[in-house]
């Protein structure tokens, strides 16, 4: 399994190439920093992209890994814009899931106006449950994660994060990254459901979704998840972000 993807303690699974640094480039970059090891998933190639290829846009995820300083990226192969949570998709994904061997996987959050998010979403965490199965026909042993978070970065839905991850110092970080993606974002002002346009460059938008988030904890920078259960906290004296 070794030769499928190395074992990481935090995998996150988009549809698209580009997706995971804009849900989470600086969480994954902050997470490496402090010695954790990190993985991606894309689901698609991104073939269907308006703008680019999907041998560019591969290139170009490679390189955004290595800013961000992930220990592997895979490519799933499924159809762009044709995602879908098959039996077949849930054992393929399951299968890259006991390889990765993860504590914790970062979903896309479970809405979106893309048809390829939402299915990532629930595909993700379908086959994060099988691949926890003794008995389910793929390869290598069964590894169930610990935590699922999703990735709030951009939503607008009307659910409150659970914890926002301040990456105020890997802000710059997440922002080299997403400047790989030349074919997608360059000279751009608009990117697809997110950025829907006006005057200001793209790069700047996505910095001031960060800023946003950031004020929600009293940052400069953050981003936002959700947990389906409640947290735990061990010391209510050492909680952090002032209520007064």
């Amino acid at each position: 399994m070794s030769e499928l993807a190395p074992p990481v303690d935090i995998l996150a699974i988009a549809a698209h190439r580009d997706d995971v640094e804009l849900l989470c480039g600086g969480t994954l970059a902050r997470a490496a920093a402090q010695g954790y090891r990190t993985g991606i998933l894309d689901l698609t190639r991104g073939e269907m992209g308006t703008a680019g290829s999907a041998d560019l846009r591969g290139e170009e995820a490679e390189a955004a890994a290595a800013v961000l300083g992930v220990t592997a990226r895979r490519n799933a192969g499924f159809p762009d814009a044709g995602l879908e949570n098959t039996p077949a998709a849930r054992a393929h994904v399951a299968a890259f899931i006991r390889a990765f061997r993860p504590r914790v996987v970062i979903l896309p959050f479970m809405e979106g106006r893309h048809p390829d998010h939402r299915v990532a979403s629930q595909l993700g965490y379908d086959a994060s449950f099988l691949a926890g199965l003794s008995k389910l026909p793929i390869p290598g042993e069964p590894h169930r994660p610990v935590k699922i978070l999703y990735a709030l970065t951009y939503r607008e839905n009307a659910v409150k994060p659970t914890f926002v991850v301040d990456i105020t110092d890997h802000v710059e970080t997440k922002m080299r990254a997403i400047a790989c993606y030349e074919s997608q974002f360059g000279g751009r002002t608009w990117g697809g459901e997110v950025f829907p346009g006006g005057e200001r460059p793209l790069y700047d938008q996505v910095r001031m979704h960060a800023a946003r988030y950031g004020s929600l904890i009293r940052t400069e920078y953050g981003e936002p998840f959700y947990t389906a259960e409640t947290m735990a906290v061990d010391d209510v004296v050492a909680l952090e972000v002032r209520s007064i």
